[in-house]
């Protein structure tokens, strides 16, 4: 591991925002991921078919194009980056914010998938044995629904953590490659790519990124183990 200790500063901070980035991005989206989860899959309502597909979109379009509209939206002149700059001060374009916002946008269709897989799961029995003793809708998801959920909770922040440290086109369409803004793994390692002699600190950034991606997945078993074993054992 002696090649960690090669890095240099501006690598680190590709690291660490990275994960910075990740995390906000994930964390983010957890409550929508959530909410819309619930919608899709127990939710009868026109246009459920509509809003299914747009949820999935950023899966099946070109990073780029999602980064694109992203910009159009969210960037300085767009409706809502405009309207969020002037009245809360808050910046997307050319920000770490804006990454976050990008990764967030490229999770969101992994996290909701296996968080709506969880709940299509659950006994609807146990919820209205639940309601039966007096429960209401919020204390029956709180107390029965989240708890058997929560290993494809898991799974969805792990999916959408690691899909953002790996987004590349989304990103740097809206945000651009700014070093220690917003130059996150995958637009450092693309940078490397591009100079002479940039192939042993693409290598090196590589590795970082395949051992954090392990590591959240491995993470992502252990947790999902502990929490089905403490269910069983309820």
């Amino acid at each position: 591991m002696n090649w960690l200790t090669d890095l240099t500063p501006d690598e680190w901070n590709a690291v660490r925002l990275s994960i910075k980035v990740a995390t906000v991005a994930m964390l983010a989206s957890l409550p929508l991921g959530i909410a819309v989860a619930l919608l899709l899959a127990r939710g009868r309502f026109w246009g459920k078919t509509l809003l299914n597909g747009l949820v999935h979109l950023p899966l099946v379009l070109p990073p780029v194009v999602t980064g694109y509209l992203l910009l159009l939206t969210f960037g300085r002149r767009g409706p809502a980056g405009a309207f969020l700059a002037e009245h809360f001060g808050i910046v997307f374009s050319f920000r770490w914010t804006g990454a976050a916002l990008a990764c967030a946008v490229m999770g969101f269709p992994l996290m909701v998938r296996a968080i709506r897989l969880s709940i299509e799961s659950v006994d609807r029995r146990l919820e209205a044995a639940a309601g039966t003793l007096g429960a209401n809708v919020g204390w029956v998801f709180a107390t029965v629904t989240l708890p058997l959920i929560l290993p494809g909770i898991i799974a969805g922040m792990i999916l959408s953590f690691a899909k953002a440290m790996g987004e590349f086109g989304a990103t740097i369409t809206f945000v651009s490659n700014i070093p220690n803004e917003t130059q996150t793994l995958p637009s450092a390692i693309y940078t490397f790519t591009q100079i002479p002699g940039g192939d042993e600190g693409a290598l090196r950034l590589t590795l970082i990124s395949i051992i954090i991606s392990m590591a959240a997945l491995v993470v992502s078993e252990v947790l999902a183990r502990r929490v089905g074993q403490r269910l069983n054992l309820e």
